[in-house]
């Protein structure tokens, strides 16, 4: 919790506005929290699944991984982050708002999280369309956009790894960091460079991950981060 904390106060500092995977519990509950307590409820969107509304509105921690994303300026970039099942704290119904509208039309009557809690939040249909929404508000960044990934389990390693991936593949060009509380993520970190070894990555494209152990270093990678030239230069179609 302090790091998400930490994060929070470096996110603030630097008017980094965080778009996240929506709710009030875990790394990401208290995130949300801290940065709309310091730059209030506008400094923070979170995407939200439907079904994920329902574990809110029961209380129920939610043990999934979430994508969320930050804004540097008017440009958004993401952070990867999960809830552990031994960080999440349960919500009641102060902080949570009645019906919102879901995106792609219909209602929802679950609670979804308090505006002045934790800022603005989108229901969508499935974890595609949230994963879908952040990276389109991620490729229309602006400087410093970039995914920030915070300890986490199989949601957030299956997310890690997709960003990383389309930047190899030159769906966007976004930098990524690994915050690595305690060593957290350095058995990642020896996994690429196995993998380098054994020819599956190459040189060049290690430098498309960054680790950094403290919040300002995570900012300062992202607004520093350079677009290793090892990627491949291929065409998508915007659609």
């Amino acid at each position: 919790m302090k790091a998400a904390r930490s994060l929070a106060h470096a996110f603030a500092k630097h008017g980094i506005r965080l778009v996240y995977g929506g709710g009030t519990v875990g790394l990401m509950g208290e995130l949300a929290r801290t940065l709309v307590s310091l730059s209030g409820p506008e400094a923070v969107h979170g995407i939200i699944p439907q079904a994920l509304v329902q574990y809110e509105a029961a209380g129920r921690p939610i043990h999934v991984g979430k994508q969320g994303q930050v804004q540097q300026d008017v440009g958004i970039g993401a952070n990867g982050e999960a809830v552990a099942s031994d960080q999440a704290e349960k919500c009641d119904d102060a902080t949570m708002n009645a019906a919102n509208t879901l995106v792609g039309g219909g209602s929802i009557t679950e609670p979804v999280p308090q505006f002045e809690v934790f800022g603005k939040t989108t229901v969508v249909n499935s974890m595609h369309e949230r994963k879908q929404m952040m990276a389109d508000l991620v490729k229309a960044g602006g400087p410093g956009s970039g995914f920030i990934a915070l300890s986490g389990g199989y949601g957030t390693l299956e997310e890690l790894m997709e960003v990383t991936t389309w930047n190899q593949l030159g769906i966007h060009a976004r930098g990524i960091c690994l915050y690595s509380v305690g060593g957290y993520w350095n058995g990642l970190v020896q996994w690429i460079q196995t993998a380098v070894e054994s020819g599956f990555i190459t040189e060049k494209n290690r430098a498309i991950v960054v680790l950094k152990e403290d919040a300002e270093a995570c900012v300062e990678a992202l607004k520093g981060y350079e677009v290793s030239n090892g990627r491949f230069q291929l065409k998508w179609e915007e659609k």
